[in-house]
């Protein structure tokens, strides 16, 4: 779980581990934490949900460390699918959701 920082030069290393190019993450945008390197967002999203997160404010994205820009974070996990929250695919439909996550992340992720 990162509260403070993470370096990028931590994230290729993560990313050449298990994808080998990206990584992926699990925000919770109240709290404004992240946890990274899981296997799956649904291992991620559970840990944070016993940490005391809610669901409602947890959204799985994807790190690409090669990237720079736009092309960094991606916007999509299986997590996010939430109809009942008017968000209907894999991504983060809300423009200040996904402004929100990337404020954090641009917060999080030295570069």
């Amino acid at each position: 779980m990162i509260k403070d920082s993470i370096a990028i030069t931590e994230l290729k290393e993560m990313a050449e581990k298990m994808f080998g190019n990206l990584v992926k993450a699990v925000i919770d945008i109240e709290k404004e934490i992240m946890i990274v390197d899981g296997e799956l967002h649904a291992d991620e999203e559970a840990f944070l949900l016993e940490q005391g997160s809610k669901q409602k404010n947890l959204w799985g994205i994807n790190f690409y460390p090669e990237h720079k820009g736009g092309s960094f974070i991606e916007f999509d996990s299986m997590i996010n699918l939430r109809p009942s929250a008017n968000n209907r695919t894999r991504g983060i439909e809300d423009p200040k959701i996904r402004k929100k996550i990337t404020t954090i992340v641009n917060k999080i992720v030295t570069r």
